[in-house]
């Protein structure tokens, strides 16, 4: 058994597809979208086989603040300490907000966790 595809709701859905295909080398199927509820998508495929699908449709509620019980973050795992600080700084250039890091964390992690689209929680690791 495998996990299939995590997924996430976004009001830009084109803002978000293009943050990760620039950054984390995502690669878009079609836009699905239906008419009839306004409901749209996309499936972005990344290295080693994950996906990521995201999704927008009409009416969608205001994210929380803070940790909430549910989904946490997305982590990419870049390679090295080397990679993790290039992205970062190259995230951080660009204007997306550095959360942590990069840091080694409490439990041997070499990490550092920006603030995506819509505060999507993306982790880089080495």
């Amino acid at each position: 058994m495998r996990m299939e595809h995590a997924a996430v709701y976004v009001r830009d859905l084109e803002g978000a597809r293009a943050f990760f295909e620039a950054y984390f080398a995502g690669r878009a199927g079609a836009r699905y979208h239906n008419p009839r509820t306004g409901f749209s998508s996309y499936f972005l495929s990344f290295e080693g086989g994950a996906r990521l699908e995201l999704m927008t449709r009409p009416g969608l509620g205001a994210a929380g603040e803070g940790p909430s019980v549910g989904y946490a973050h997305l982590a990419f795992s870049l390679g090295g300490r080397q990679a993790v600080d290039e992205l970062t700084g190259r995230l951080a250039a660009a204007g997306w907000r550095t959360v942590s890091g990069p840091r080694v964390t409490g439990d041997g992690y070499y990490e550092s966790c920006v603030a995506g689209p819509e505060g999507i929680l993306v982790e880089l690791t080495a």
